[in-house]
C-alpha cells in the first residue's frame, strides 16, 4: 500500500506529478529507490549530475539489519545480475569443456612414417606449462633429428594446423642440410 508521503517524497524528488508518483510507487511495492530507478530507465526523469545517487530511506533504516541483507545481497551480485558462485560456475564449465576437447585431441610424434607416442593435447599444454624450458627444446632438437609432429582429432585435426607443422620440419630438415653440406664442403676442400 502507498502513503501520501511516499508519493511526496517521489514527486519532490523526481520532479513529476502525483498520478506518475503514485503509479510508478504501486509498480514497486513503495519502493521508492526502486521507482526513481525504474524511472530513470524508462527516460521519463534525469539521472543526477556528478555520479550521484539517490537513497529514499534514512542513514538509521540503513542500518537495521533488513537494508544490510538487502545491501548484501545487491552487493553480492556482479553488473548484469550473475553471483560470485554463478560466474565461478560458469569458470568450471568453461575448463571443464577446455579440458574435454583436450582429451579428445592428440599430439603425435612420428619418426620414419611411424608413429612413436601419442599423447592428449591436455597433457601437452599441462608439460609445456610446467616444465617450458625442458619440453620445448626437446620437441626443437626432435625436429633436427628426423622426428614429426602431428595433431589428430576432431577440433585439432585440422589440415592447416598439420601443414604448419609439416613446414616446421621440413625447415628444419633443411637446415640439417645445409649446416652438414657447408661442413662437408669445407672438408672437400681442405682435402
Amino acid at each position: 500500500m502507498v502513503t501520501l508521503d511516499q508519493v511526496e517524497k517521489l514527486r519532490q524528488r523526481a520532479n513529476i506529478s502525483y498520478d506518475e508518483a503514485k503509479a510508478a510507487l504501486e509498480e514497486t511495492n513503495g519502493d521508492i529507490l526502486e521507482a526513481i530507478i525504474n524511472l530513470e530507465k524508462q527516460n521519463r526523469i534525469k539521472v543526477p549530475e556528478g555520479g550521484g545517487y539517490y537513497n529514499s530511506r534514512s542513514s538509521e533504516e540503513n542500518r537495521g539489519s533488513n537494508g544490510f541483507d538487502k545491501k548484501a545481497k545487491k552487493e553480492s551480485k556482479g553488473d548484469n545480475g550473475t553471483s560470485f558462485g554463478e560466474l565461478v560456475g560458469r569458470f568450471f564449465k568453461w575448463c571443464g569443456k577446455v579440458i574435454s576437447k583436450g582429451n579428445r585431441n592428440h599430439f603425435e610424434i612420428i619418426k620414419d612414417g611411424n608413429n612413436i607416442m601419442t599423447i592428449p593435447v591436455t597433457v601437452l599444454v599441462v608439460l609445456v606449462v610446467f616444465m617450458f624450458w625442458v619440453i620445448i627444446p626437446i620437441i626443437i632438437l626432435g625436429l633436427f633429428f628426423g622426428y614429426r609432429y602431428m595433431f589428430s582429432g576432431p577440433d585439432l585435426g585440422k589440415e592447416n594446423v598439420n601443414r604448419a607443422m609439416d613446414s616446421v620440419a621440413d625447415a628444419a630438415e633443411n637446415l640439417k642440410k645445409e649446416v652438414k653440406g657447408e661442413k662437408s664442403n669445407g672438408e672437400n676442400s681442405d682435402s
